[in-house]
């Protein structure tokens, strides 16, 4: 019982190791936080990818893949007599174009963008991807995307009725690797800065203030201020004004010892328990047990004994033979005592001699018996 929870909780306890508060454990702060005013950008856009072998959307469900195609088509002075249904020959399919734009993005540069189809279309392989313009979110093209689609895969095979098709990978959606070229900059001016702001990515009072004493070690008492739990204001000193590039990079280069809560993540659909450093255990007793329910179902065939002669009623017939079988598993009531360290919580999990499915409802028994002292997250 023991092995089968052993590999789980051996990586709890590395876990616990590694986020042990000591000077060698302590982390950049530019790993646990980021920079007021540097961010990524959305950027979002309607397109057509053309040139698919017979894989692309279908009449019913691509009724807007005609309507694009049609305006597309009069734009380039292409006035068409026909039924627009014909246009619709699955080698065209309208798809969505997603990319993010780093922050100081400078016109010319290249971003890879992200094609997902809309409709129908079987897949994507082969296609290329029609100028598509990119817009944030205020509706201003940002970036323009065009150039064939890579899924990383294939679909073979005819399928329909005594077919077989075979898939590798998701095929409808690829990548356009740097397809998209940046039309215009989102402007931050970073040289008239006087203050400069840190968020943190995991807001903590004490890590925050650790961050703030990490910055006036270097840059003088009074240069930092914690504002809140996600929020540290450090003031640019004199000798870096005109070089703030210089002291962002300093800053971030400065290490801090992480804290955090106590927390207990599990996963029930597939039996996952991640336990932070910080976990204990009060003294309790634990006893866990599992039913099994068994239902066999036979099904026996009854003959006549006599042999048929004539129109003899004897007929042949099927009657089934259902057992049902409960087991239940003898437990022991094992007294857990009160845990100091992650290493003392996993040994007496380990104990107790579960699966991690199984853990999963103890350390929710424990969390409602308030013997649990972290909080326990289930997602």
């Amino acid at each position: 019982m023991f092995t089968r929870l052993a590999p789980v909780l051996s990586v709890l306890i590395l876990t616990g190791c590694l986020l042990a508060p000591s000077s060698a454990d302590a982390v950049r702060i530019k790993d646990i936080g980021v920079i007021e005013g540097m961010r990524e950008n959305q950027l979002l856009g309607y397109g057509l990818v053309v040139g698919l072998e017979n894989t692309g959307d279908r009449v019913i469900g691509g009724q807007f893949t005609i309507q694009a195609m049609m305006s597309m088509l009069n734009k380039m002075g292409v006035n068409l007599v026909i039924n627009p249904i014909q246009l619709l020959t699955r080698n065209i399919a309208s798809v969505m174009v997603t990319a993010k734009l780093p922050p100081f993005s400078k016109p010319g540069m290249t971003l890879d963008a992200v094609v997902s189809s809309m409709a129908n279309a079987n897949s994507l392989k082969g296609g290329t991807l029609l100028l598509t313009p990119l817009k944030a979110a205020n509706q201003q093209v940002f970036a323009v995307a065009q150039g064939p689609i890579s899924i990383g895969g294939f679909l073979g095979g005819t399928g329909g009725p005594g077919g077989a098709t075979v898939v590798k990978n998701h095929q409808a959606a690829g990548l356009v690797l740097g397809g998209a070229i940046v039309e215009k900059e989102v402007s931050v001016d970073i040289d008239s800065w006087e203050t400069v702001s840190v968020l943190l990515r995991q807001p903590d009072f004490t890590t925050a203030i650790r961050m703030v004493e990490a910055i006036e070690g270097t840059f003088g008492k009074g240069s930092a201020l914690a504002v809140n739990a996600g929020f540290v204001k450090a003031t640019i000193p004199q000798a870096f004004q005109g070089r703030v590039v210089e002291y962002i990079a300093s800053i971030e280069s400065l290490d801090v010892t992480v804290d955090s809560v106590a927390k207990v993540v599990v996963n029930e659909r597939t039996g996952t328990v991640v336990l932070g450093e910080h976990v204990r255990i009060s003294t309790c007793a634990i006893s866990h047990g599992n039913l099994t329910i068994s239902v066999k179902n036979t099904l026996n065939v009854s003959q006549p004994s006599a042999p048929l002669i004539g129109s003899s009623a004897g007929q042949t017939t099927v009657t089934p033979d259902v057992q049902t079988e409960v087991k239940e598993q003898e437990s022991r009531l094992i007294v857990v005592d009160e845990t100091v360290t992650l290493g003392e919580v996993v040994r007496a999990l380990n104990a107790v001699g579960v699966t991690p499915r199984d853990l999963v409802a103890i350390l929710s028994a424990l969390k409602s018996a308030g013997a649990l002292q972290a909080n326990l997250e289930i997602i």
